[in-house]
């Protein structure tokens, strides 16, 4: 940047307006350019049928990230959900909203303000609005029901926070990490648990792969996440233990 800015100092006087002008777009368009991170869908499996889609992307630019999902789930599709997750370039949270499109009508929005998390939540039938604060800070993660990506995006914020790359491999520490939760759709906020197996190979669509293997435990229960380290640490799997449920990529 130092040297454009002399660059257009150098320039005839007709030629500096212009010149920065066009210089500083660029740098503008190229810090505000989204870039795609991941994207595709989860095929939700109850009892070895698929009960639900979720498609989802994850984009970044300079000064954060959004994660958008939409949920098709019934037989005929007749439940559907869409939610957008807006995080700070440091991970803070700026704005979550959920909406359930059918069979009911629902909203609700999650804001920082100070030292709270404020959710206000909109149920459109009665049209009535209910506000609910949590004292917790703005780097809470949002984990909703229902939203896969959410889990893949809580594992990558471990991976920066608590390992390391050595030899081409993912170093992990072995005590479990913890994180702060809010779970929007329930009310609520926990605590839970991130704690790495190690690589494991499993099956997904049919063929192996060696995957990086997370333990993610709250007070329902615990789930496996399988990431592919070799991929951007992709989320691949998603294993419900006690409840017959797998997620897959599809």
């Amino acid at each position: 940047m130092a040297f454009k800015k002399l660059a257009c100092l150098a320039l005839s006087f007709a030629l500096i307006g212009a010149s920065c002008v066009a210089l500083y777009a660029k740098e503008k368009e190229k810090e505000s350019a989204n870039q795609l991170v991941d994207s595709g869908s989860f095929s939700v499996m109850k009892n070895g049928l698929r009960v639900a889609t979720e498609k989802f992307s994850v984009q970044k630019n300079a000064s954060g990230s959004t994660i958008t999902a939409q949920l098709q789930a019934g037989a005929e599709n007749d439940v559907s959900q869409s939610s957008e997750l807006k995080i700070s370039a440091a991970g803070d949270l700026v704005h979550y909203e959920w909406h359930n499109i059918a069979p009911t009508k629902a909203d609700l929005v999650v804001t920082p303000n100070d030292q709270f998390l404020i959710e206000r939540i909109t149920v459109s039938a009665e049209g009535k609005r209910v506000e609910q604060p949590f004292l917790m800070p703005a780097s809470t993660m949002i984990l909703d029901n229902n939203s896969f990506v959410q889990r893949e995006v809580l594992a990558w914020r471990y991976l920066a926070s608590s390992c390391k790359q050595a030899a081409g491999r993912t170093m992990c520490p072995k005590e479990p990490a913890q994180f702060g939760v809010l779970i929007p759709q329930d009310r609520i906020s926990m605590r839970v648990t991130l704690e790495p197996v190690g690589t494991e190979k499993i099956k997904v669509n049919g063929s192996e792969r060696e995957l990086l293997r997370l333990n993610l435990k709250d007070d329902s229960g615990e789930w496996a996440l399988w990431l592919d380290d070799q991929n951007m640490f992709k989320l691949m799997r998603i294993v419900i233990a006690g409840d017959n449920t797998e997620v897959v990529r599809d």
